[in-house]
């Protein structure tokens, strides 16, 4: 099992964000402290009122991972996720090659459908075509990557012999894709490295219309359908999970029984933990990312 630390989120529009902790020196702590990620998530212009009920802050994630990449040597920069109908693909690719270059191939490229109607109205994006906008990236994005001249006619753009320089350092850069909905297991099957599925709150749930899996055994039952329909490929699909048990001021309480959950998980074939905690500032989270270090990841 690896850990991802997911960057502390601060809920509502009160604080700031980066009251978590200076990211290059968060980024530097999670590394030394044998963390195998860092992760960043994205919500450019969400609505006041989601965020006056407790939705959280964010910061631009490219930019945050690729300033984490230059103060680390060995650390996976995650999106977590970036809303692919939100952008052009290509400049969505060239953001992912950016940082994966700086990187020297660390990046790994989280995409999502995204749920907020109100943001994909201040972004100018239709709603209705996420799905199709989103499938029209993953065919888009390996072009890009490759470096060599290709074209492609979008729903909303033409591209005539473009090629796109310097090439990303992995080829492709791995696409894990958010969301519980049979058509996101078929993206993955054919189209990505890794699944993120979406657990958490019966009430977040509802809002993003998602299926539960927060019960091991029916994600299991998901996790061995994915493989399925990947055929040959399933075996090297990773599976990350967000993990928010770990008690934010003493992650290490209860550590047999956090152990034993995260034995089950990799026992039905989640790969990756997203761990995520409220920690208020820059000592809680540098003690949390120590104390998950010396007791989890050793």
């Amino acid at each position: 099992m690896k850990f991802i630390f997911q960057y502390p989120e601060v809920n509502g529009p009160d604080g700031d964000l980066l009251d978590g902790g200076p990211v290059a020196e968060v980024a530097a702590a999670a590394e030394e402290a044998g963390w195998y990620g860092l992760a960043f998530t994205e919500h450019p212009v969400p609505g006041a009122r989601w965020l006056a009920g407790g939705g959280h802050q964010t910061i631009d994630p490219f930019v945050a991972l690729g300033h984490a990449a230059a103060v680390t040597r060995n650390l996976r920069l995650l999106t977590y996720l970036a809303v692919a109908p939100y952008r052009n693909p290509f400049l969505l690719a060239k953001s992912a090659a950016t940082v994966d270059k700086l990187s020297g191939g660390r990046f790994i490229l989280g995409l999502g459908l995204g749920y907020q109607k109100s943001e994909f109205f201040a972004l100018g994006a239709d709603f209705t075509e996420r799905g199709a906008l989103l499938d029209e990236a993953l065919e888009v994005l390996p072009m890009h990557w490759s470096g060599e001249m290709f074209s492609f006619q979008g729903r909303h753009f033409t591209a005539r012999d473009v090629m796109a320089r310097p090439r990303p350092v992995q080829q492709p850069i791995p696409i894990w894709i958010g969301g519980n909905s049979e058509k996101n297991l078929h993206r993955i099957a054919t189209k990505a490295q890794g699944w993120m599925p979406l657990t958490g709150s019966t009430s977040m749930l509802s809002t993003t219309g998602a299926p539960d899996y927060n019960d091991p055994d029916v994600l299991a039952g998901k996790i061995e359908e994915l493989r399925k329909l990947a055929g040959e490929r399933g075996d090297g699909l990773d599976v990350t999970l967000a993990y928010f048990e770990l008690d934010p001021s003493e992650p290490t309480r209860d550590a047999a029984r956090h152990q034993a959950a995260f034995e089950r998980l990799a026992q039905i074939g989640v790969t990756h933990l997203a761990v995520s905690a409220h920690l208020p500032d820059s000592a809680a989270t540098f003690d949390f990312l120590t104390k998950v270090g010396a007791a989890y990841l050793s």
